[in-house]
């Protein structure tokens, strides 16, 4: 499952890349997308994309990982808190290496909401929230019993992963094909790590059980 999850989100991130790199049918789409969002913006919206944006940013994310981080060491969840490390923040690296390999400028407006100079592709903040959100909704899907629980936290995390990503194109931070290759890019990551610290659970249980 995890290979193939792997392979599926690499193709889609390879061909939103090459769409992008090329100037293909997706940038049209993009700037049609963001233009519209600038000239159709309204209050209480913008204030609550804002916010979302925000509580999302390097800092915001750094606070959710150390909460839960601290929820899985009070647990002794050693492989999960394994998981998270090596997850979110070296996946948040990935993605602003990403950004410098593909130098992609941010959409510009005469009268942007917000004004960044680093590069777009692809989003950073939908990056993080895909891997933090993603890792969250796996180890509820298993610490949990009751299938109403998992559903509910799964739905609730891919709601947030949306509401992150929606925030940054609503705010002409990025394109759509920003977001949706951090998505695919992240989920390749976290499909990457989950896989690698299971097997080594899985090896690690196989060698006490063996000795």
């Amino acid at each position: 499952m995890g290979v193939a999850l792997l392979l599926f989100t690499v193709a889609i991130f390879g061909h939103l890349a090459d769409e992008v790199s090329e100037q293909d049918a997706i940038t049209v789409l993009d700037a049609q997308i963001a233009h519209w969002f600038n000239a159709n913006h309204s209050e209480p919206w913008t204030s609550l994309m804002l916010g979302v944006s925000i509580a999302h940013k390097v800092g915001g994310m750094l606070l959710l990982v150390a909460a839960f981080g601290f929820w899985l060491w009070r647990r002794q969840q050693t492989y999960w808190l394994l998981a998270l490390g090596v997850t979110v923040l070296p996946g948040m690296i990935l993605n602003v290496l990403l950004k410098q390999v593909y130098q992609r400028s941010r959409p510009h407006f005469e009268e942007p909401l917000v004004t960044l100079a680093t590069y777009s592709f692809p989003s950073g903040h939908t990056a993080a929230a895909t891997l933090f959100y993603g890792l969250l909704a796996s180890y509820i899907m298993i610490a949990c019993k009751g299938w109403s629980v998992r559903l509910a936290t799964a739905t609730l995390c891919v709601l947030m992963i949306f509401w992150v990503a929606f925030s940054r194109v609503y705010l002409g931070a990025h394109y759509l094909s920003d977001v949706l290759a951090a998505m695919a890019s992240s989920v390749a990551w976290l499909s990457i790590c989950i896989t690698a610290i299971s097997t080594l659970r899985r090896r690690r249980q196989a060698r006490s059980l063996a000795g």
